[in-house]
């Protein structure tokens, strides 16, 4: 019941995740405000984040995906990608590369659950072989990018332990700031920090920390576009930018033609299809 797997990362999105604990607006505000410690505040940010993007059922959209090397070099390759909504486990979520032409077929699939390894797939047609992406290699950079494997799937509010640290303005934006510890295994991260506008429950920016504690990444969410699907609002970002800071690197991810309600089902994100996307 989440949204960025690319990636919804693509929708991308690593601070909220989904398991709707939350019913109503109202309950959810609510949560927020009795909360009695950081930890329990933080948790009903994260759950009242995940009601806000609940009930879109299906999606896709393209994606222009720019990385740079340390001297600003570029190269550039084109996506597609598919979700589909599940209630009551992670959403399922399929990237499928149109450019470069050595890569163009090239396919991910990604089943997301909660506690539980996420299932990925990596179609290579070069080798016409579908490969498992271990859960002890989730860290991994995907396709030589700054997002890692587990950066892509779904986030399940269960994947993670949560901290309400502090309110704070970015970019005139009013936010939530809150910690979040993966509760996973294998993680790269030791935890991350992410910034929540209280208008609308979007990130606005998460930064990672590697396992030494050390400074990793930083996730910046730039410009919204409101969908309204089955009468509610979801808010999908135009571009996500994610700079390492340890390698100099960084990776640019812009989304276009987002469509909603094309009825896609579990029959389209079946591991044999993989071989078979175009």
């Amino acid at each position: 019941m989440k949204r960025l797997c690319l990636l919804t990362l693509l929708t991308l999105l690593p601070l909220v995740a989904n398991t709707a604990t939350v019913v109503s607006e109202e309950e959810g505000v609510q949560a927020i405000t009795d909360a009695k410690t950081p930890d329990a505040k933080g948790l009903a940010i994260a759950e009242m984040a995940d009601y806000r993007n609940t009930g879109w059922q299906d999606s896709e959209a393209k994606l222009l995906m720019i990385l740079r090397n340390r001297s600003g070099d570029e190269s550039q390759r084109k996506m597609r990608t598919k979700t589909l909504e599940v209630i009551g486990d992670g959403d399922k979520s399929m990237s499928i590369f149109d450019t470069p032409r050595d890569i163009k077929g090239t396919a991910m699939l990604t089943w997301s659950h909660a506690l539980l390894p996420d299932d990925q797939w990596l179609y290579l047609p070069a080798l016409k072989r579908i490969k498992r992406i271990s859960s002890r290699n989730k860290s991994g950079p995907f396709m030589g990018s700054e997002f890692a494997y587990e950066d892509l799937a779904s986030q399940e509010v269960e994947k993670y332990t949560y901290t309400y640290l502090r309110d704070e303005i970015l970019n005139g934006i009013d936010c939530y700031v809150l910690e979040r510890r993966p509760a996973y295994k294998y993680s790269g991260y030791t935890f991350q920090v992410g910034w929540i506008d209280k208008a609308h429950f979007n990130p606005q920016k998460t930064v990672y920390y590697d396992r030494k504690n050390a400074l990793l990444k930083t996730l910046t969410f730039i410009g919204y576009k409101s969908y309204v699907v089955n009468g509610k609002t979801f808010w999908r970002v135009d571009e996500m930018f994610m700079k390492n800071h340890q390698t100099g690197k960084n990776t640019t991810l812009n989304f276009k033609q987002y469509q909603f309600g094309k009825g896609l089902t579990d029959r389209d994100f079946d591991k044999n299809t993989l071989k078979r996307v175009r």
